[in-house]
C-alpha cells in the first residue's frame, strides 16, 4: 500500500533543499539548510538569490522548492 505522510513531504523538501544548497555553492553562495528550514525571511534571501541565478537549473530549482514550502505551510495550517 502506498500512503504519504507529513514526514514524507518533509523529506522530499530536504532533499530539495540540499540539492539547492550544493547548486548555490556551485555559485559560491553557502546555504544554512537547518537556518533556511526554520527561518523565513533567511529562507526567502536564499530562494531569491537562487532566482537570480544566471543558471536556468538553479532558478527553475528555487522555484519549486519555493512553492512546495510554501503548500506545506498551506496544509500545515
Amino acid at each position: 500500500m502506498n500512503t504519504g505522510t507529513l514526514s514524507d513531504t518533509n523529506a522530499l523538501e530536504l532533499v530539495d533543499i540540499v540539492h539547492l544548497k550544493w547548486m548555490l555553492a556551485g555559485e559560491g553562495l553557502h546555504v544554512h539548510v537547518e537556518r533556511l528550514q526554520n527561518d523565513p525571511s533567511y529562507a526567502a534571501d536564499c530562494l531569491n538569490a537562487a532566482e537570480r541565478s544566471a543558471n536556468a537549473t538553479v532558478r527553475q530549482a528555487a522555484s519549486s522548492l519555493r512553492e512546495r514550502i510554501g503548500k506545506a505551510k498551506a496544509a500545515a495550517r
